[in-house]
């Protein structure tokens, strides 16, 4: 690889001195804290820093009006960047997500300054993703052609304990459960009325009888939205709201006409009717982990010193739209630690977390190993053939149903 080394000691250099300004955007966009859908200020701090460094800038692309996309170089290979920026309603950035922006900006601002000065042939994009926490952004987007013509995606996520690299997520997705019945006095003739709200809670207790055959794995999780309005008035109408996850494609979609049919039952129970909404949001596909890439990651993060573990066999998962790009193309999404292990993420503890001189050290790491990684694989096309071995060979034809 012609002056590889060299360029990554030109990595090196600009990382460094971005420092102040990926660590000011980190404690900007926390301090913001807007949720998914209205990072408009947040979408507007990280355009600044971009055309502070000369670059073009789109805010409002691909279907999302707080999403932005940057790009520099000619030809491909092309690699994407990706860089969340919103936060949990009620206790702001407990997920983080301030680092994953600046991570990212510094990865990407760092290959650009390469490309820019005549490096390697290839091009690096930036994609910020909005609402990750509340809406499979990167799903919309990728719906919108956001990843059309990008070889691979890159971003880190924050979390509590160690550094790990690789491992998989949780599939998610969500349904609407709306019982209709028909209203009638409680008191003075309920023999006439339907009642939707029975329909809802033996629904309820019909989820939570499925849980004996669920996998370790699997979770199954739900609220009433509706019950009612008064105790004198048989329920027209109620509604339940589950999300619902499993570790594997086939294993998400079996939960889910499980689910459905327990609520189709309850309705020949009650006499009532259901409408069944799944997906109001698109629903987050498994991580799909990458060897090659992963294990690239992971050298570069020991250059940094970092300890780099293993997630220990049963411990818990969430969920990320990261996932959706990673059955596209191949894709990392990598955990390092800004916290100890007992502070977990959707804390308030965690978004406290997200603003310590150890968030800051992650950013730069973070930005670092993701900036050289984006660099080796424009530059080594053994890295880019064993990455798409790896992705061809975990993908599976499953997840066609859940994305499009």
């Amino acid at each position: 690889m012609i002056n590889s080394a060299a360029y990554h000691r030109q990595l090196d250099a600009m990382i460094e001195s971005l420092g102040g300004e990926l660590i000011g955007l980190s404690t900007r966009i926390h301090d913001l804290a807007e949720t998914g859908f209205e990072e408009q200020r947040s979408a507007a701090g990280v355009a600044e820093l971009l055309h502070r460094h000369g670059l073009s800038v789109e805010i409002g692309v691909h279907g999302l009006p707080t999403a932005v996309e940057s790009r520099v170089g000619v030809g491909g290979p092309r690699v994407a960047l990706m860089a969340e920026y919103d936060a949990l309603p009620g206790i702001g950035h407990a997920c983080g997500h301030n680092v994953i922006a600046a991570c990212s900006i510094g990865a990407y601002l760092a290959p650009a300054s390469v490309l820019q000065a005549g490096g390697p042939v290839g091009t690096a994009v930036l994609l910020g993703t909005p609402a990750e926490e509340n809406g499979t952004g990167k799903e919309i987007m990728a719906r919108e052609g956001a990843f059309d013509g990008i070889d691979a995606a890159f971003m880190i996520h924050p979390t509590g304990g160690l550094d790990t690299v690789g491992g998989s997520s949780l599939g998610l997705r969500e349904v609407e459960l709306v019982f209709t019945g028909r209203a009638s006095h409680a008191a003075a003739a309920p023999e006439q009325g339907l009642n939707a709200l029975d329909a809802a809670v033996a629904t309820y207790q019909g989820i939570n009888a499925l849980r004996p055959g669920l996998q370790a794995t699997d979770r199954v999780h739900g609220i009433i939205t509706e019950g009612g309005l008064r105790p004198n008035i048989i329920p027209e109408r109620a509604a339940l709201h589950y999300y619902v996850r499993s570790a594997g494609v086939q294993q998400l979609l079996s939960i889910s006409k499980k689910l459905e049919a327990v609520a189709r039952g309850a309705v020949i129970m009650t006499g009532t009717e259901v409408e069944v909404i799944w997906d109001r949001n698109p629903a987050c596909v498994p991580m799909q982990p990458n060897d090659a890439l992963n294990g690239r990651f992971t050298d570069w993060l020991s250059e940094l010193g970092r300890q780099v573990g293993e997630r220990p066999p049963g411990s818990p998962m969430g969920s990320t739209d990261a996932g959706n790009v990673s059955v596209r193309i191949p894709t990392i999404h990598p955990m390092l630690a800004i916290a100890d292990a007992e502070v977990s993420p959707h804390t308030a503890e965690f978004a406290v977390a997200a603003r310590t001189p150890r968030a800051e050290r992650t950013v730069l790491d973070g930005g670092r190993a993701l900036a050289h990684i984006a660099l080796d694989y424009l530059l080594d096309p053994d890295l880019r053939t064993a990455a798409a071995v790896d992705f061809d060979q975990a993908r599976t034809p499953e997840v066609e149903e859940l994305i499009r």
